[in-house]
C-alpha cells in the first residue's frame, strides 16, 4: 500500500509569500483528510505560538483518513531527549505522530551541528526511542539523505539503522537540497531497501526540476511512503507536487490509493489551497491546471472533435479538470465551432465563421488577445450573424480627470449611446475615469435594462504590449465581470488606455444583456 504524507502545512509555508493563519490550516487539513491523504504533517510546535495552536484545536477534532503529526528535530549535540525543549513540546501537541529529522551527511554532522559522528547517530537513536516510549509513532526523516549518501554511503546507512532501533515506524530518504536525479534516486533507494526493515519513504525537493520524478522512481525502487505539498508549494523552488504524484501513481500506475472519487477532488483542492495561501493559481500545473486541458492550435482542436483522446493523455474529469478550447489567431474552424457550441450560439455558415476567424486574426495583430476574453469571441460570432442587433450603440464618450483645490483628484465622464431607438446622454463621476465611464453607461441603460444593477465588474488588468514605445505603446485591457456565480472576460486594445478601456467595459456589459435575455 502506498502512503501519502502531506506537508503543506509545515513545508508548504516555508514557500516566499505564504503565510496561513491557524485557521488557514485547519481549513486546509480538513481538506486533506477528506482527500484521504494518510498523514497530514502540521507544523513545528517548537518553533512558533501559531502552530502551537494549530495543534491544540486539531486534538480535539475528528480526522477520518489521516494521522496529525507534529515536526521537529533530534535533541542537540551533548544533551539527553528528556531536556530538550524542542521535544517537549512535540510531547505536548498530543499528536499520535511526531516527525523527527535527522543529519545523514557528515558535511552536515561536522560544520553545521559541531558534533562527532558518534554522538550524532546516539541523538538519532536516542530521540527517536523517547518518543515512541511516549506512545508516539515516529516517522524519520533522514535529512539530505542522497547528498550524505553520495559522500559517505555506509554512515548515511547507519543513521537510518539507529532510527530503526530507535523505533521509528516510518524511514524517509530525504532530496533536501533538491539536486539528485531520478536514475541516481532510484540506484539509491534499491542499495537501501534490503537494509531497512520498515517502510521507506520519499521526500523530494525540486531544486532541479525534478521533484515529482525523483518521487516516481523511489516510488518505482521500493519506497511505499511518498511525501509532497499541494500544488508543489515549498521552500525556494519547492516540494514534489502531490498534485502529480497522486494522478500519476493512481492513473499511471494503477496504485489504489486515495478513497473511491476523491481523486476527482484535485483541481478544486488546488484551488482551494492556493485560495487561501492568497497565490494566483498556476494555470499550467499538469493535470490541476486550468490549461493543463486547453487546445489552442487549429490541427489540435480539429482531431480533438472526431477523437477526444487524440491530443489528451488522460481524461481531465478524473482529476475534475475539464477540456478547454482557446481561440487566438492560431485557431482553426475547429476552435471556433466548439467555442460556439459552448456558448450555446449556433455557427453552421462557412463564410461566418471565415469572417469570424480572419476579424481574430487582424485584432490579435493589432494587439488583442482572445484567450482569456471568450465573452468577446462570443460577441464577434454574434455580430457576424445576419440580423443581429446590439443592445445599444455607442455615439460619443469622453473622460477627464481633475485636480481642484480642497477636493483632491476626481474623474467624470459622459456618455451617449442610442438604446432602442432612444439617444440618452449621460455623466458621472467615479475613483477613475474607466469607473467614471463605467457608471455613466450603466447611467444610461439601466431604465431599459434594470438587470445590468447584477453585474460587478471583478477585475481589471492592464498590460503594455510594446513598452519601448513609450507613451504611444499598445495598451491591453482585460476586463472581467460576474453576475452571482457567472463570470466572463472581455478585452479591448489600443495606443489610447481609456479607448481600450471603454472597449473592453462596453463588451462586458453588452454580453451580459446577451445572457440575461
Amino acid at each position: 500500500m502506498i502512503e501519502i504524507y502531506d506537508t503543506t502545512l509545515r513545508d508548504g509555508t516555508q514557500r516566499k509569500g505564504i503565510s496561513l493563519s491557524c485557521q488557514d490550516k485547519l481549513r486546509i487539513a480538513v481538506e486533506l483528510d477528506r482527500l484521504g491523504v494518510h498523514y497530514i504533517e502540521g507544523g513545528w510546535p517548537g518553533s512558533n505560538p501559531k502552530d502551537i495552536e494549530f495543534f491544540s484545536r486539531a486534538k480535539d477534532m475528528t480526522w477520518h483518513n489521516a494521522k496529525i503529526s507534529a515536526f521537529g528535530s533530534t535533541c542537540r549535540p551533548k544533551t539527553n531527549p528528556e531536556d530538550d525543549a524542542n521535544l517537549k513540546a512535540l510531547i505536548e501537541s498530543q499528536t499520535p505522530v511526531c516527525t523527527l529529522f535527522g543529519k545523514t551527511w557528515t558535511l552536515h554532522v561536522t560544520d553545521v551541528l559541531r558534533t562527532t559522528l558518534e554522538d550524532n547517530l546516539r541523538l538519532i537513536e536516542a530521540s527517536v526511542a523517547y518518543l515512541t516510549q511516549q506512545g508516539r509513532e515516529v516517522v524519520y526523516d533522514a535529512e539530505h539523505f542522497f547528498d550524505g549518501y553520495k559522500a559517505d554511503p555506509a554512515y548515511a546507512l547507519q543513521t537510518l539503522q539507529a532510527a530503526v532501533r530507535g523505533g521509528a515506524s516510518r524511514v524517509v530518504l530525504a532530496d533536501t537540497n533538491g539536486g539528485s536525479h531520478p536514475w541516481e534516486v532510484e540506484t539509491v533507494v534499491r542499495a537501501v531497501l534490503p537494509h531497512i526493515p520498515v517502510p521507506l519513504g520519499i521526500h523530494a525537493h525540486n531544486d532541479g526540476e525534478f521533484a515529482v520524478a525523483n518521487s516516481i522512481a523511489a516510488y518505482r525502487a521500493g519506497c511505499t511512503h511518498i511525501q509532497g505539498t499541494i500544488n508543489g508549494y515549498g521552500e525556494r523552488c519547492g516540494n514534489a507536487n502531490l498534485c502529480s504524484i497522486l494522478p500519476n501513481l493512481e492513473l499511471k500506475f494503477g496504485e489504489k490509493i486515495l478513497p473511491e472519487g476523491q481523486l476527482q477532488r484535485l483541481y478544486e483542492l488546488s484551488r482551494f489551497v492556493s485560495e487561501l495561501a492568497n497565490l494566483a493559481p498556476d494555470d499550467h500545473l499538469p493535470y490541476v491546471g486550468k490549461a493543463a486541458f486547453a487546445h489552442k492550435g487549429g490541427v489540435h482542436v480539429a482531431a480533438m472533435r472526431r477523437n477526444a483522446n487524440s491530443y489528451q493523455h488522460i481524461n481531465p474529469a478524473l482529476v475534475g479538470n475539464q477540456m478547454q478550447v482557446v481561440v487566438s489567431e492560431l485557431s482553426g474552424r475547429g476552435n471556433l465551432i466548439s467555442k460556439s457550441e459552448e456558448y450555446g450560439i449556433a455557427l453552421d455558415d462557412t463564410a461566418l465563421m471565415k469572417g469570424v476567424l480572419e476579424d481574430i486574426k487582424q485584432l490579435e495583430s493589432q494587439g488583442y488577445s482572445f484567450e482569456a476574453a471568450e465573452a468577446s469571441v462570443a460577441l464577434m460570432i454574434h455580430r457576424q450573424k445576419p440580423g443581429y442587433t446590439p443592445p445599444f450603440k455607442l455615439i460619443d464618450f469622453s473622460a477627464q480627470v481633475e485636480h481642484r483645490q480642497g477636493r483632491g483628484i476626481f474623474a467624470e465622464a459622459t456618455v451617449k449611446v442610442e438604446v432602442q431607438g432612444q439617444v440618452l446622454h449621460t455623466a458621472a463621476e467615479g475613483d477613475g475615469p474607466v469607473s467614471a465611464l463605467d457608471k455613466a453607461l450603466r447611467k444610461a441603460l439601466e431604465q431599459h435594462y434594470p438587470q445590468i444593477h447584477r453585474f460587478h465588474l471583478s477585475d481589471y488588468k492592464v498590460r503594455i504590449l510594446d513598452g519601448d514605445k513609450g507613451t504611444s505603446a499598445t495598451t491591453r485591457v482585460l476586463i472581467d465581470t460576474r453576475n452571482g456565480t457567472k463570470a466572463w472576460s472581455t478585452v479591448g486594445a489600443s495606443s489610447n488606455i481609456i479607448e481600450a478601456s471603454w472597449r473592453a467595459l462596453a463588451d462586458s456589459i453588452e454580453y451580459g444583456l446577451l445572457e440575461l435575455k
